[in-house]
C-alpha cells in the first residue's frame, strides 16, 4: 500500500464521513440471500446466472450463487437479484 495510501486511510478515521466516500472503497448491502447493492464499482468483468465478478478500485468482488440477474446499474451503482450463496473480495495483483 502506498504512502498516500496510509496516510489517507489515517486521515479519514478522524472524520465524520464514511472512509468509502474518501477512499473510493466498494460499499456493499446484502438482504438476506436474495439481493446485493454495491455501490462504488468500477464495471461488470464476468455475468452468468451463477457467477457475477465486479470491478472494484481495490481488485474485484466475486458473487456466486444461482438464478442472479442485474436489478439496477447505474454509474456508480449495481443491484444483483437472485440467490446469493456468497460474496468474495479479491485483491489486485
Amino acid at each position: 500500500m502506498s504512502l498516500w495510501r496510509r496516510l489517507l486511510e489515517e486521515f479519514t478515521g478522524q472524520l465524520e464521513m464514511p472512509p468509502e466516500v474518501y477512499l473510493d472503497l466498494p460499499r456493499t448491502v446484502l438482504v438476506g440471500d436474495r439481493s446485493i447493492q454495491i455501490e462504488n464499482h468500477k464495471g461488470i468483468l464476468e455475468y452468468t446466472p451463477r457467477k457475477i465478478r465486479v470491478r472494484t478500485e481495490q481488485g474485484e468482488m466475486i458473487i456466486v450463487g444461482a438464478h442472479m440477474k442485474i436489478v439496477s446499474i447505474i454509474q456508480q451503482e449495481l443491484v444483483i437479484g437472485g440467490r446469493i450463496a456468497g460474496v468474495q473480495f479479491a485483491a489486485k495483483p
